[in-house]
């Protein structure tokens, strides 16, 4: 919980990466899982272009539109008053020029109520980070396993698994520190480089698929609750709500049909 229950700024991440307190990060894309996550003392919500994936059934994130982040983001951020909330930039968002960058990103501030956003990459990103920064709102920088680029990776497998990709991620998080970015999430990388990188950085690392040495952990709310089918290798499982879900509505559909609903009594 965030210290006397005042709301979470992105300046209090890097104090807690001082005072060696850990980040937690889930993904929220609707009222009820956010009212629910707030009530169990998650730090940072994360609107995350994977409702692309797992709310509206697409196999990638890359046709989720800046729409579709706004209504998703008012629709957490309305609701909850102590976690960050964080909205992804989608694909395309901020790669068509500084100034279309920075609109879109005010969007999601002006008219989703995020309080930051997060894009992914390193490269010719990071001008487009300091551009964002420059303009009053904060960025969380995304390195790694980069959904966006599934078709240029050639999919969702570990990335930076040699010494020089490894080393253009290190320079990459370098430079999300030096563009303002005030948080990077380290996703699918060797543990040992992400240990490396939360060492090198100033600002918190948050890991996902990228061991224990991160200063953050984040998955996505649906892996971790087992309610999607074939969650990514590295996602933890903490319940199984999705079997759950199917014995409690297979019960109900049982008590229509054999004519005991509302008969119990």
């Amino acid at each position: 919980m965030p210290e006397n229950g005042k709301p979470v700024r992105a300046p209090d991440l890097l104090r807690w990466k001082a005072k060696g307190r850990r980040v937690t990060v889930l993904t929220a894309y609707d009222a009820l899982t956010a009212r629910r996550l707030e009530r169990a003392g998650v730090d940072v919500l994360l609107v995350g272009d994977s409702l692309g994936m797992v709310v509206l059934g697409h196999e990638t994130t890359v046709p989720v539109t800046i729409e579709d982040i706004v209504h998703h983001t008012r629709a957490v951020s309305r609701v909850v008053q102590r976690p960050l909330v964080v909205a992804d930039m989608p694909f395309l968002s901020y790669r068509t020029g500084l100034n279309e960058a920075v609109r879109n990103a005010g969007i999601l501030v002006q008219q989703g109520g995020a309080a930051a956003v997060k894009l992914e990459g390193g490269g010719s990103a990071l001008r487009t980070v300091a551009q964002i920064v420059d303009a009053g709102i904060p960025v969380m920088g995304h390195l790694g396993l980069t959904p966006q680029s599934v078709h240029q990776l050639g999919g969702f497998g570990r990335q930076a698994k040699d010494s020089e990709s490894a080393e253009a991620l290190l320079d990459d998080a370098r430079g999300l520190e030096a563009a303002g970015a005030f948080a990077i999430v380290l996703e699918s990388i060797p543990p040992e480089l992400a240990a490396s990188v939360s060492t090198e950085v100033s600002i918190p690392t948050i890991g996902i698929g990228a061991g224990p040495d991160c200063d953050g952990q984040v998955l996505v709310t649906e892996d971790m609750l087992g309610l999607v089918e074939g969650p990514p290798p590295f996602a933890r499982v903490y319940a199984q709500l999705g079997d759950e879900m199917e014995k409690a509505v297979r019960a109900f559909a049982d008590d229509v049909r054999e004519d005991r609903f509302g008969r119990e009594d």
